[in-house]
């Protein structure tokens, strides 16, 4: 092997022990790095039925191979954990320049263990690590958390933290660095039930060294970056996707009934350029699709939201309240950053707690007195606070759909639009079927960034194209987003900013010296290897086919006022995941077959998955 020899920092927060190990060669070409990295760990060191909010569970901080290189747009940060929302593995990124102070600490991975008995945060500077109090910080939203700890540690100080939503544990609350967020699955949960607020890392001297080999792939995939397409992000970042999403009419409106939200215009991104302020980027990467707008009229004038929002926020608090207002959605992403909360679930999760109380299974006795009629964005920016510090019904709700509708009773299960508990995003399955598959069959639930089906979405034709509204086929497409997005995750490379296969493999290659890292062949099977240790590690948890579901409106209730996806529902979800099991190499109820483990060099786990 050369001399890459990637290491990792292991935190006990009960005993204050702190260790630095090296990761085995074999794990480094097996698993490459990143969520490669994460989940071999995570599942080799938790023991099943571990409750997600126990000193038991493990938070993992991983990058990859390519951060701090000069890489462009490799220095994203990685946080995975079993997840507090819906106990499965959780895997969550996050931008910033965090990834890349890791790196040059000299570490590829910390793992967070046990729980400190006050607030704590870990600091890190030249070749130690400390154990802080953090009681002065407890309690403060993650600006002030981050300028606090460049003001004690000097100003090339960087940070993870949580804010007052993590320490109060609700079940969806991100984890925040240089306002980028690792947001889904309750990462940042876990962190608070560790009473861990931060983990700051002052900047050391630039530890890689790069061959001239090296700078050349640099250079040539900077010069791919600076494309027309790239440059659309930094102009509009995804927010072209509301013009997109609402026309091809699978734009999820008042808690997935519609798929088109009348007025979008007034949040289209025509309309964010114009109250643009300036752009913003993460570490080494010149598309700067950060944006920071300012509301310039009506009742939130004058609120900033910081580097958003994105589509995915401007939905969260748009459609799924029946409103169109730009400044609820500046002041709401502002919010959910500060408190640390995922805009996707707590969006999603008010839109459900309307819809309730529209049918009126809720009413104002349970809602604290607050009228929660569509178009009313006032009560969402309310809720958003009380979520955030759960207070009241905002204490309810910040259990999440699932738990808040088993709390609630009356048939509120039928209105909670989640997959194994993590809420659906902005893409209403119904009229994207193989990307609907995606959230069926995600290790996590409800997420799109784990199966992207741009064929769907985009018209993309490779490998292949497909009719996003066939009940048949096409299963091959979430398979191949899967194992792809796994694969680039090894890196961790941001979604905006991949290229070509062949020069992120060379860099691997590069950079590690592990010649096998080259092969787009051998990194596409590293991808399926991940994918499907993820798989085993929910399986081992007591997970199956029957979890590989969606809800039930989507496989039942035509979608209403959606243009060209009117009257469409899943029809034949068990089809496809029949399909998609036999070309896995799974079997009929979507455990892995001991051939398929034996292929991708996973012998050891076929006798936790029962094969």
């Amino acid at each position: 092997m050369s001399a890459y020899t990637p290491k990792l920092l292991r935190v006990d927060l009960t005993t204050s022990v702190v260790k630095e190990e090296v990761i085995p060669e074999k794990i480094v070409v097996d698993f490459v790095g990143g969520r490669g990295f994460g989940v071999k760990y995570l599942y080799d060191e938790l023991s099943p039925g571990v409750d997600p909010l126990s000193p038991a569970n493990k938070l993992l901080f991983t990058i990859g191979p390519l951060a701090g290189t000069g890489a462009q747009s490799f220095s994203r940060w990685m946080v995975i954990t079993k997840s507090p929302l819906s106990d499965t593995y959780c895997r969550s990124v996050g931008g910033g320049y965090f990834g890349a102070w890791l790196k040059f600490a000299g570490l590829d991975m910390i793992i967070v263990e046990g729980k400190a008995g006050k607030p704590v945060y870990l600091y890190m500077e030249d070749d130690r690590c400390e154990i802080k109090d953090a009681g002065e910080l407890w309690g403060k939203g993650t600006a002030e958390t981050q300028e606090k700890l460049r003001e004690i540690h000097g100003a090339s100080t960087r940070a993870v933290c949580i804010g007052p939503a993590g320490e109060k544990l609700v079940r969806y609350a991100s984890i925040m660095s240089d306002e980028r967020v690792a947001g889904r699955g309750g990462v940042g949960t876990v962190m608070g039930s560790k009473n861990l607020k931060a983990i700051a890392i002052k900047k050391a001297a630039q530890k890689v060294k790069l061959s001239e080999e090296f700078k050349g792939l640099i250079k040539e995939h900077g010069t791919r970056l600076a494309t027309k397409g790239r440059q659309l992000f930094n102009e509009v970042g995804t927010l072209t996707n509301i013009e997109i999403v609402n026309t091809m009419g699978f734009f999820p409106t008042r808690n997935h009934r519609e798929g088109r939200l009348e007025g979008w215009e007034n949040i289209s991104a025509d309309a964010y350029a114009k109250i643009k302020v300036k752009n913003d980027a993460c570490y080494g990467c010149p598309v700067k699709c950060g944006k920071v707008h300012m509301v310039t009229t009506g009742p939130y004038a004058g609120a900033s939201s910081g580097k958003g929002p994105e589509y995915e926020t401007v939905w969260a608090f748009t459609a799924t309240i029946g409103s169109t207002d730009i400044g609820t959605t500046v002041i709401a992403n502002a919010l959910c950053t500060d408190l640390g909360l995922d805009t996707i679930s707590t969006g999603n999760t008010i839109g459900f707690a309307y819809e309730l109380f529209e049918k009126g299974i809720i009413s104002p006795k349970d809602t604290d007195g607050l009228n929660l009629a569509y178009g009313n964005h006032e009560v969402a920016i309310e809720l958003v606070r009380r979520i955030g510090n759960r207070l009241g019904f905002g204490n309810v709700l910040a259990e999440g759909t699932k738990r808040a509708a088993a709390h609630i009773g009356k048939g509120a299960e039928a209105y909670a639009m989640q997959v194994k508990g993590l809420e659906l995003p902005a893409y209403d399955p119904r009229g994207a079927k193989r990307h609907g598959l995606g959230y069926a069959t995600s290790p996590m639930g409800g997420n799109h960034n784990m199966a992207y089906i741009t064929q769907e979405i985009f018209g993309s034709h490779y490998p292949h194209p497909v009719d996003r509204l066939s009940d048949e086929g096409g299963s091959d497409l979430t398979i191949f987003s899967q194992d792809t997005n796994a694969m680039w995750e090894t890196g961790i490379c941001c979604g905006f900013t991949q290229t070509r296969v062949p020069i992120f493999t060379a860099m691997l290659a590069s950079v590690t010296g592990i010649p096998e890292l080259g092969s787009e062949e051998y990194m596409s099977k590293v991808g399926e290897r991940i994918f499907n240790l993820e798989r085993a590690f929910n399986l081992r948890e007591g997970f199956g086919r029957k979890d590989d579901t969606l809800p039930l409106r989507i496989t039942t209730e035509p979608l209403r006022n959606a243009g060209p996806s009117e009257g469409q529902i899943v029809r034949k979800l068990d089809a496809l995941l029949d399909e998609y099991y036999r070309l896995r190499g799974w079997d009929e109820n979507g455990v892995p077959t001991p051939e398929k483990l034996k292929e991708l060099g996973l012998e050891e786990i076929i006798k936790d998955v029962g094969g």
